[in-house]
């Protein structure tokens, strides 16, 4: 994946807030995994059985908008995400696009400064999904309205991960 577009992870202070209540308000209930893979929003890798995991609500644009004044309305959201239960150092320095195995469907929901939604793209990933991430996210930074791209599962619709419009001076910096 291009240097340009860097998946961001809840960021600490969501997760310090989320860890105490969820978006929905309802308190944290921390379990340990015997399942394994789910897909967790701290660290932007799949949970190992015998972590210690909560699925909670969260609110993507809510949050994004308390932090830069933005309005995003009726598409202020909230949905269940996966989270380590306590801190877990976040993701590895440039691990690439999370939970991109070939053949899995993505949408791309493309977000204005307002934080309403101006478009999409559903991709079917293909061998090469780190390519086929960076075409998309190519596509919606295209258009310049476009702030942040959500990128979603298809299957379940819940959210993966934001990639911020890249800066003229590199990479999207982590809030």
């Amino acid at each position: 994946m291009t240097s340009d577009y860097q998946p961001q992870p809840l960021t600490p202070t969501a997760l310090k807030e989320l860890r105490v209540s969820d978006d929905a308000g309802r308190p944290m209930r921390p379990y340990t995994d015997t399942e394994g893979a789910h897909p967790l929003r701290c660290c932007l890798r799949p949970s190992a059985v015998g972590d210690r995991i909560a699925l909670v609500s969260y609110a993507p644009l809510r949050r994004w908008a308390a932090e830069t004044g933005a309005e995003p309305g009726a598409y202020d959201e909230q949905g269940p995400v996966f989270i380590h239960a306590e801190d877990c150092g976040g993701p590895a320095p440039d691990a690439g696009p999370p939970w991109a195995r070939p053949g899995a469907l993505r949408a791309f929901r493309r977000y204005d400064g307002r934080g309403h939604i101006i478009g999409g793209r559903m991709v079917e990933l293909p061998e090469d999904a780190e390519a086929a991430f960076d075409r998309a996210f190519s596509e919606a930074f295209a258009d310049p309205e476009t702030a942040q791209v959500h990128v979603r599962a298809v299957e379940y619709g819940c959210y993966h991960f934001r990639v911020d419009r890249p800066t003229a001076t590199g990479p999207n910096d982590r809030p």
